[in-house]
C-alpha cells in the first residue's frame, strides 16, 4: 500500500527498540566506569609496579566497550524490527479487513486467536462493527428492493387499466377512473410513508405533547373505520405529557391505533388505548383482539414490508406494510422504547415509553 512520504509505525519502533538498548548499554559502562575504573591509581608504574594502572585500563577497556555498543546497535536493530512486526502484525489484519471493507466486502472477518489483549479486543469489536454493518446495509438493501416493488405494483395496474381502457373504448369510464383513483391514492400513501420513515430519525424541534389527547384524538378520528368493522375502540388512562414533534407523535399513535383496528377479529373486536405517566416516562399502551400472533413473528413486524401471513389483508385499509415500520422510527428518533408482545388470547399489546416532560 501506498503511503505519505514519512517513517513507518514499525520504523519507527525499531529506531525505539535500538535507541534504548544503546542508551542502557552507554549507562552500563558509564556506571563501571563511576563505581570501577576510577578508583584505579592514575600513575605510570601502576601499584607496585604489579597493578594495571587507570591508563592501561581504559586503552584495553574502551575497544571492546565501543564494539559491544555496536553490535548492541545492530542487534536492537534488528531485533527491533522483528519484535516490531510481530507486535505489529495485528494491526495489519485489521488494516486489511478495513481495507477489504472499503471494497464492499463486509462479509471478511478478522477471527484473531490468541490470549485475549489489546490487539485482539480491537479486532473483536472490528468484526463486531462489520457484522452490524452487513447486517445494515442488507436491511437497506431489503428495504430498497421492497420499496421499488411495492411502488411498481400501483404504476403495473395502472398501465394495465390504461391499456384496457384503450384497446376497449366502450369500457365503462366510472368503473375506470374509480379504480384508477384507487390504486394512485394508495401508491400516493406508499409515497408518504416512505417518505417519513426516511426522515423518522432526523433531527426535528422539540415542544411539550399532551400523549393523552393526542391519543383521544386518533381515536376520534378512526372511530367510524372502527364502527364499520364492528370493532369497539375505547380510550383509558390519565393525562400525561412528553417532549418531542406533535406531528410525529400524532402519526405514531394513528398508526397503532389503525393497526390494532385493521389486525383485529371480523366482528366483535376491541382496542383498548391507555396512557399514563411513569416515573419520568410517559406510557403508551395499545392492546386489540384478534387472531393469535406467532411469538417468532413479533419481532419482524417492525421491519419495512413485513406484515406476516396471519396480518395480511386485501381491502382498502390493508397498509402497505410501514405502519410498525414506522412507529419504530419514530419512538426510535424520541429515544423511547417500543415493546410487541402478543396476548395469550390473540391480538397484540405494544407498548411505547417516551421520556416525560419536566415542567
Amino acid at each position: 500500500m501506498n503511503r505519505r512520504p514519512g517513517l513507518s509505525a514499525r520504523l519507527k519502533l525499531t529506531i525505539s527498540y535500538a535507541g534504548f538498548l544503546l542508551l542502557a548499554g552507554a549507562l552500563l559502562l558509564a556506571v563501571v566506569w563511576v563505581f570501577l575504573l576510577r578508583y584505579v591509581p592514575d600513575n605510570q608504574q601502576g601499584l607496585l609496579g604489579v597493578a594495571p594502572n587507570q591508563r592501561v585500563l581504559l586503552r584495553v577497556f574502551v575497544p571492546p566497550a565501543a564494539a559491544a555498543l555496536a553490535f548492541l546497535l545492530v542487534f536492537g536493530v534488528l531485533g527491533g524490527w522483528i519484535l516490531a512486526g510481530r507486535m505489529l502484525a495485528p494491526l495489519t489484519r485489521i488494516a486489511d479487513a478495513a481495507r477489504m471493507a472499503s471494497d464492499e466486502s463486509l462479509s471478511h472477518r478478522i477471527r484473531m486467536e490468541g490470549r485475549k489483549d489489546e490487539f485482539r479486543e480491537l479486532a473483536d469489536v472490528f468484526d463486531t462493527m462489520l457484522e452490524q454493518l452487513e447486517s445494515h446495509v442488507a436491511e437497506q438493501q431489503r428495504f430498497a428492493a421492497n420499496a421499488s416493488h411495492e411502488l411498481r405494483t400501483p404504476l403495473a395496474i395502472s398501465q394495465t387499466l390504461l391499456d384496457v381502457a384503450r384497446n376497449d373504448p366502450a369500457r365503462d369510464q366510472r368503473e375506470l377512473i374509480e379504480r384508477l383513483h384507487t390504486v394512485n391514492t394508495r401508491a400516493i400513501d406508499l409515497t408518504e410513508a416512505l417518505l417519513l420513515l426516511s426522515r423518522g430519525d432526523r433531527g426535528f424541534t422539540s415542544e411539550p405533547v399532551e400523549l393523552s389527547l393526542i391519543a383521544e384524538e386518533a381515536a376520534e378520528t378512526l372511530l367510524s373505520l372502527a364502527e364499520k368493522r364492528r370493532i369497539t375502540l375505547d380510550v383509558t388512562g390519565e393525562a400525561t405529557q412528553t417532549v418531542g414533534s406533535a406531528a410525529l407523535i400524532r402519526r405514531m399513535v394513528t398508526n397503532l391505533v389503525q393497526n390494532g383496528i385493521v389486525h383485529n377479529l371480523p366482528a366483535g373486536g376491541t382496542v383498548t388505548v391507555h396512557t399514563e405517566s411513569q416515573h419520568d416516562a410517559s406510557v403508551l399502551r395499545v392492546e386489540n383482539t384478534g387472531h393469535p400472533v406467532p411469538a417468532e413473528l413479533v419481532p419482524t413486524l417492525t421491519e419495512a414490508f413485513q406484515r406476516g401471513t396471519e396480518r395480511i389483508r386485501t381491502d382498502e385499509h390493508a397498509g402497505v406494510g410501514l405502519g410498525l415500520a414506522i412507529v419504530h422510527s419514530i419512538v426510535r428518533a424520541h429515544d423511547g422504547i417500543l415493546d410487541l408482545r402478543p396476548r395469550a388470547g390473540g391480538g397484540l399489546l405494544v407498548t411505547v415509553r417516551l421520556p416525560g416532560h419536566l415542567s
